[in-house]
């Protein structure tokens, strides 16, 4: 090997390569297969590979069944929960009282707090869990879940709960949108197609 050189210096650059070009690019490693294009996470798949709109249907029943009972609950106490107060009117001939029943503040303070539960109910069935998850309570017992289309993975909190909000698009046309999985191919929603989601059947095992 050749000495080092003097001074502990470094050795020279070596020559440029002659005609005045430049060195070849190193060869590419690992057998020099280039990365595929990205793409989406879920191909097209056959129609009868998404969710069937019943499924989703009976996913929305159970879904909603306790945000209705706590709702129920907070209206029968609010009509329950009332006192009767009476007006008096006199005149020169008659004396006529009229009586009505009136919500309490309890009731009415009821009221609120089963809306507010059941808000909150709302948020955390579809912003929270399934958002992290792909499935609601709903979507658990009938084992489907929403996932992107572009990761194939749950869409998040934040952008769970926008996809609730983008199906007032869904029912701003008579609610014409909620039933495009009928005969989409891919059974989406408008919601679905604005999100780019899709549903698909829990695989188990």
């Amino acid at each position: 090997p050749p000495a080092p050189p003097p001074g502990g210096g470094s050795y020279p650059p070596p020559p440029p390569p002659p005609g005045g070009g430049s060195y070849p690019p190193p060869p590419p490693s690992s057998g020099g297969y280039a990365p595929p294009p990205p793409g989406p996470a879920i191909r097209t798949l056959p129609t009868e590979s998404y969710a069937p709109w019943l499924t989703r249907a009976l996913a929305f029943v159970i879904d909603y069944a306790p945000y209705a009972v706590v709702l129920g609950i907070g209206s029968l106490l609010f009509f329950s929960l009332t006192q009767r107060s009476c007006v008096t009117d006199i005149t020169q001939y008659d004396v006529t009282q009229v009586c009505a029943d009136q919500p309490t503040v309890i009731g009415q303070l009821l009221q609120w707090a089963a809306n507010l539960l059941g808000l909150a109910y709302l948020v955390w069935n579809y912003g929270y869990r399934q958002g992290t998850t792909g499935s609601s309570l709903g979507k658990s017992a009938m084992k489907i879940k929403v996932v992107s289309e572009v990761t194939g993975q749950p869409i998040g909190f934040g952008m769970s709960v926008v996809r609730q909000l983008a199906h007032f698009v869904d029912a701003i046309i008579c609610f014409i949108g909620f039933l495009f999985p009928l005969w989409d191919s891919k059974r989406q929603t408008l919601a679905d197609k604005i999100m780019t989601t899709v549903v698909l059947p829990i695989q188990e095992g």
